[in-house]
């Protein structure tokens, strides 16, 4: 329990903390939804171009891959009923937007609120939008900060200034509600010993308690450096569609003028002829230009893309010549199967804490957290067996209850293979 004597920072300084941070969340953002702007280098791209963008979905894709195979089932020895807590709480929704805001901007908040039942409302809330000061052994808050509501202006740029609505400043027992200017509106006081809101941490470290980003610095360089290409590709293009001519020997008094970039550009190039000389004008062609370079470049950057995230090639629009088996696949996946599996982890002990302060506010009691600790979060199998793996498993689950009988049962199975008992999954 957390002691209500400790020295807390107070609003100001959460305001301060999360102005600072927000700007970081909201570059992961634009990586996800493709609306990053990348620095042209001015050499090979022509004035008419130089604003325009191309787009790439790897870090979307990078962030999907790894939360789609993320699907939270339920708590075992659930003896505070927390899943009736989540059921009541849209299931569907709230735990892969959880993933997803996790993994995009290394965490999220929850918000535990109470409806006009005191039945607790879930309500997720990006790392752009609440703070706080952690806890390390618990991984819950000491206190914590949040914008619960926003005006469609100043919201974009990254500052809290001039678009906060409604905010929160979380306590213990306690917390307080602003109108956006620091006025407060309403205080509300409930029986719980931590604050209202609970981090769901991606990766956390002693050096960097909220986590890492899945979108890491080295994946937004790679996506910078692969827009290039494709830029540079689609200026290529124009070549290799139209392969350039050329005239040479014409009298400078012709009226043929191509400035540097036109020249370039052109599908016509001309060379005039010196005054003295008696030269015919000669015509000629360039040789094709290939598009093999820009995509041998590509796929070098999805390499290093794939080897940052634990993809494959044929993830990133690169596929093999022949279709690979259910083990393959799984196999080719290790790197994202361990990263799947640290992140059931840390995300598990997150949606713990939800329940534990959810379960609380719900009873008006002051629980313990030691109290849960025979609750265990349990999810779905990060790879889905085939038919073969299955006919494996069974023959495998069959040996091992001849030698332990009983080892191996409904619960146990359904663990390894996803599916329910009953044919349902």
């Amino acid at each position: 329990m957390v002691n209500q004597s400790q020295n807390l920072r107070g609003v100001a300084y959460l305001r301060k903390k999360l102005d600072t941070k927000r700007r970081r969340v909201l570059t992961r953002y634009k990586y996800y939804e493709m609306k990053n702007a990348v620095l042209d280098f001015g050499i090979s791209s022509p004035p008419e171009l130089k604003d325009w963008r191309a787009c790439l979905g790897w870090p979307a894709k990078a962030v999907d891959t790894l939360a789609d195979r993320l699907v939270f089932r339920e708590f075992r020895q659930d003896n505070f009923d927390l899943n009736g807590i989540f059921q009541l709480n849209n299931p569907d929704t709230f735990f892969p937007s959880s993933v997803l805001s996790a993994l995009i901007a290394s965490c999220c908040f929850v918000y535990i609120s109470p409806d006009s039942d005191g039945f607790p409302r879930l309500q997720v809330l990006d790392g752009g939008e609440a703070t706080g000061v952690i806890d390390p052994i618990t991984g819950l808050l000491q206190e914590g900060y949040a914008v619960l509501d926003r005006n469609d202006y100043g919201a974009a740029n990254g500052s809290l200034a001039g678009s906060i609505k409604l905010d929160a400043y979380f306590e213990p027992f306690k917390t307080t509600y602003y109108d956006g200017a620091g006025k407060v509106l309403a205080v509300t006081k409930h029986n719980v010993p931590y604050p209202l809101l609970v981090p769901i941490i991606n990766r956390p470290d002693a050096h960097r308690p909220f986590g890492h980003s899945r979108i890491s610095r080295a994946c937004m360089s790679i996506v910078g450096s692969a827009i290039r290409t494709v830029k540079r590709s689609e200026i290529s293009a124009e070549f290799f569609s139209f392969p350039q001519k050329y005239v040479t020997g014409i009298s400078e008094e012709a009226d043929i003028k191509l400035d540097r970039w036109a020249a370039a550009m052109s599908s016509l190039f001309t060379i005039t002829r010196g005054e003295e000389s008696d030269e015919k004008p000669t015509v000629g062609q360039f040789a094709q230009q290939s598009m093999a370079p820009h995509t041998d470049q590509m796929r070098m950057w999805a390499s290093l893309f794939s080897g940052e995230t634990g993809l494959t090639l044929d993830d990133l629009g690169f596929p093999s010549d022949n279709p690979s088996a259910s083990e393959a696949i799984k196999a080719a996946h290790e790197t994202l199967r361990l990263t799947a599996a640290r992140a059931t982890r840390d995300f598990g002990s997150g949606f713990l804490n939800v329940g534990f302060l959810a379960a609380c506010l719900r009873d008006n009691r002051p629980y313990l957290r030691e109290q849960l600790y025979l609750t265990t979060p349990i999810w779905e199998p990060v790879f889905e067996p085939d038919a073969a793996a299955l006919s494996s498993i069974g023959d495998g689950a069959m040996k091992i209850n001849q030698a332990v009988p009983g080892y191996f049962d409904a619960e146990r199975l359904r663990d390894i293979t996803g599916i329910k008992p009953g044919g349902t999954v």
